[in-house]
């Protein structure tokens, strides 16, 4: 099907929006939507029973694939920040609905759970962890080898992905850690990110890297890196970006931690260096399966934190999403450029 360039389709003499949410947002939820603006119709449903006949703003996961059932339709956001799993979607196809995402509104509790993982790592929590377990303290002669931690503060930072969590993450490791961060991005040359930004956080113009890579020269901020965290979305060119190759380009006191998605990395090439070990650590907070098979190879490595798909979890996050979805309304009334509106030829 013939894409077409993503824009808003205005109805001639319209004066109203007709807004449906098909998620279980709560009443004061609705009610921030609605008092966005006296223009605004704002109703819920669930969405297989929904009425799509006069909805102009759909706010979903579950999207409608009978585009005949929504004959107004002209912009979607949805409730995650990636759209890997909609690339088939009729939707997507259609190029005259805009298509924007809630990338980062958990882009500081990514950043954190990154951080959390790489101290916890560095100063071997695990290790103490498993001594707590056996009810022993470790022999003097082992306290030393086994508990002296890799110092963080001046290190470098290879960050993969340089959206909203990498540039939280940026601001984390710069400010606490005073560590040099390299960044990977598709187009390095376009450094600003006018996506949403709460305020307080994350990097908007790019200022924070002290060097920029391209997919391209990958292998160059892997050998320089003494952490690398994936935080790329999960598109056809990323699929297995890191794989047994760039991994062997890795120091072997580095750690590897990913938190974008698990396709990214080839996991069994992941669980090789990690065992033998030629890479000092990691840890994986998302996998290609979910949840992983019985018998998952990272499941067998020690020196690895599996977590189960939880680094974006906030409490707030109806509320946040709510609040930026609120902004977006806003823009569309005013005819002001969306944020997160989905690149479709780029997956994100």
């Amino acid at each position: 099907m013939k894409r077409r360039r993503s824009s808003i389709r205005r109805r001639p003499g319209a004066s109203r929006l007709n807004v449906l949410v098909t998620v279980p947002f709560a009443e004061p939820q609705l009610e921030r939507l609605r008092r966005v603006s006296p223009r605004l119709t704002v109703r819920q449903a669930k969405p297989e029973t929904a009425d799509y006949t006069t909805t102009d703003v759909l706010y979903a996961v579950t999207l409608p694939h009978d585009l005949s059932r929504a004959p107004s339709l002209s912009w979607v956001q949805v409730h995650m920040a990636g759209v890997n799993t909609l690339y088939e979607h009729p939707i997507y196809a259609n190029g005259a609905i805009a298509l924007t995402t809630a990338s980062g509104v958990h882009a500081a509790t990514v950043a954190e759970y990154a951080m959390t993982t790489i101290l916890a790592l560095a100063h071997r929590v695990p290790r103490m962890v498993e001594w707590q377990g056996k009810g022993v303290w470790p022999p003097d002669e082992q306290r030393w080898p086994l508990f002296v931690p890799t110092p963080l503060r001046g290190a470098t930072l290879g960050v993969i992905g340089y959206g909203s969590i990498g540039r939280e993450l940026a601001r984390i490791a710069k400010t606490a850690f005073a560590m040099t961060v390299l960044a990977c991005k598709r187009d390095p040359k376009r450094r600003a990110d006018a996506g949403y930004c709460p305020p307080g956080t994350g990097d908007p113009s790019g200022a924070l890297p002290d060097a920029w890579f391209a997919p391209d020269r990958l292998d160059d901020l892997l050998a320089r890196s003494d952490v690398v965290v994936m935080s790329a979305p999960l598109t056809r060119e990323t699929h297995h970006m890191i794989g047994a190759r760039e991994l062997s380009a890795m120091k072997p006191t580095a750690y590897f931690v990913n938190v974008g998605r698990g396709a990214s990395v080839d996991e069994d090439a992941l669980a090789q260096p990690l065992k033998e070990p030629r890479t000092a650590g990691g840890a994986d907070d998302v996998f290609a399966q979910e949840p992983p098979p019985a018998g998952h190879p990272l499941y067998a490595v020690d020196n690895v934190i599996v977590s189960p798909h939880v680094s974006g979890f906030v409490a707030t996050y109806d509320d946040d999403c709510c609040r930026l979805f609120a902004e977006n309304l806003r823009r569309r009334l005013a005819g002001r450029p969306l944020l997160n509106l989905v690149d479709r030829a780029k997956g994100y």
